[in-house]
């Protein structure tokens, strides 16, 4: 069988009860990274506008809520405004390079609220949208991402469509069919990120909304592909320039939990920052207030490589400054750790003169998610600090999450009632239901500081 034979038939059969119960307590913590971040997202000015851009063109039946107004949309409008907001702070969860909740979890909520599909299958598709999704990500994005394809985009697409095929219960056949088709519409770039510009927000939201229509031609009876990954004009090949083992990729479905490689962002700042950010706050506790000559920041090439990382500025916008690695160790040496109202000082004379001294040093001795600085002060003394982190140090249990999402909404003025109410529902979604939801976020517009 094909590669998209294998993860149909093994993602068509996903439920609660074969799910390893690690996977299945993964998916509620990525269901609650999700949503809380998108709460704390709530002053964000991403979601007006898509939200705006949704009612444009999707005005039809009031389906599902878009939750920075409580207004009502049809699924496509929300799927589109609500990813947004998911993805509004660049907080949302990562596998890899690919975020991939922040495509999912909208879509699959729409669907389910607009009564096209069950509760009870939330989080069996989640799954499967993660495995699909996360398989080519690691498989295939140390290729496709230099070349300026964004891991989101291009993955998301087949994670979406794998996860609404699972909502809807499709069989083996036409899950395949839905792959094949994604595929066929995968595509999305990272030049936003090297002009600080807003369209990787929405990225999410339309590659949703093309992992739906996989999915729907899909059940409407689509003739599809079968090689969609590793065929001659497949995936593989056309973007990332080489051939996939078929044997090895089939070998890894079901043995390779993806949805355990998720990880989860302390800082609203990009995935391959976090580490840097982190060494940077144990450096400014060395520092002590002395003055710095000259930064050195060793990372993998890979990371080194993704756009807007060595950008220096001048910044006009936080999608400039959280990819920035100068900025980043710049503004962490010397404010602390990174908020959305830090991420946001322009203008701050000191942070764009260190962003200057900050040098990025692209060193292949050094794993991904893992930097060396190195801090040459103005009396000549060297201060060091070697950060090795793993996708497993971001990947903190429910409880772990609730507490650090709670710190991160009080950052917005929301109280820890906001996170303890998302909690209860992410914890068992169809016991509380999506009114509850709905509620919750009611309550918290009119909290959050603007």
């Amino acid at each position: 069988m094909t590669i998209a034979q294998e993860l149909a038939q093994f993602t068509s059969a996903l439920t609660r009860e074969n799910i390893p119960e690690d996977v299945r307590e993964k998916a509620h913590a990525c269901l609650l990274n999700g949503y809380g971040i998108a709460m704390a997202g709530l002053a964000t000015p991403y979601e007006p506008v898509a939200r705006q851009a949704a009612l444009a063109m999707y005005g039809g039946p009031g389906e599902a809520t878009l939750l920075g107004s409580g207004e009502m949309s049809s699924v496509t409008g929300a799927a589109m405004a609500n990813g947004a907001l998911f993805h509004g702070r660049g907080q949302e969860d990562t596998c890899g390079a690919a975020h991939l909740g922040a495509v999912m979890i909208p879509l699959l909520m729409a669907l389910i609220e607009s009564g096209r599909a069950s509760i009870t299958d939330l989080i069996p598709a989640m799954v499967a949208g993660y495995e699909v999704g996360g398989l080519f990500e690691e498989l295939l994005a140390g290729d496709t991402t230099p070349k300026g394809f964004r891991a989101t985009t291009l993955y998301g697409t087949g994670a979406a469509a794998a996860a609404v095929a699972r909502l809807l219960r499709m069989d083996a056949e036409r899950t395949c069919a839905a792959l094949g088709n994604a595929v066929s519409f995968s595509g999305g770039l990272l030049q936003t990120f090297a002009e600080g510009t807003d369209e990787w927000r929405y990225q999410v939201g339309v590659t949703a909304q093309a992992g739906w229509t996989a999915a729907e031609l899909a059940k409407a009876g689509s003739v599809s592909l079968r090689e969609a990954y590793e065929g001659a004009k497949g995936l593989a090949r056309a973007f990332a320039g080489r051939p996939l083992d078929t044997e090895d990729t089939i070998a890894r479905i079901g043995r390779d939990w993806q949805t355990l490689r998720v990880a989860f962002k302390p800082f609203p700042v990009c995935a391959f920052n976090q580490t840097p950010v982190t060494a940077a706050l144990s450096l400014r506790e060395k520092l002590a207030g002395q003055s710095i000559e000259n930064v050195v920041v060793r990372m993998n090439p890979y990371e080194c490589g993704y756009a807007g990382m060595d950008s220096k500025g001048p910044f006009s916008t936080i999608g400039g400054t959280l990819m920035s690695i100068p900025f980043c160790i710049a503004q962490t040496l010397l404010r602390g750790a990174p908020s959305m109202a830090m991420m946001t000082r322009y203008d701050d004379a000191e942070i764009n003169a260190l962003v200057e001294k900050v040098h990025l040093v692209a060193d292949a001795e050094v794993p991904v998610l893992c930097c060396r600085i190195e801090l040459q002060l103005a009396g000549g003394a060297i201060l060091s600090e070697v950060c090795n982190m793993t996708p497993a140090d971001y990947a903190w249990s429910f409880g772990e999450l609730q507490e650090r999402l709670t710190l991160t909404a009080a950052q917005e003025g929301l109280p820890a009632s906001c996170i303890a109410g998302l909690s209860t529902f992410c914890r068992d979604p169809e016991a509380a239901g999506i009114a509850f939801l709905n509620d919750v976020f009611a309550r918290a517009r009119p909290l959050i500081r603007r």
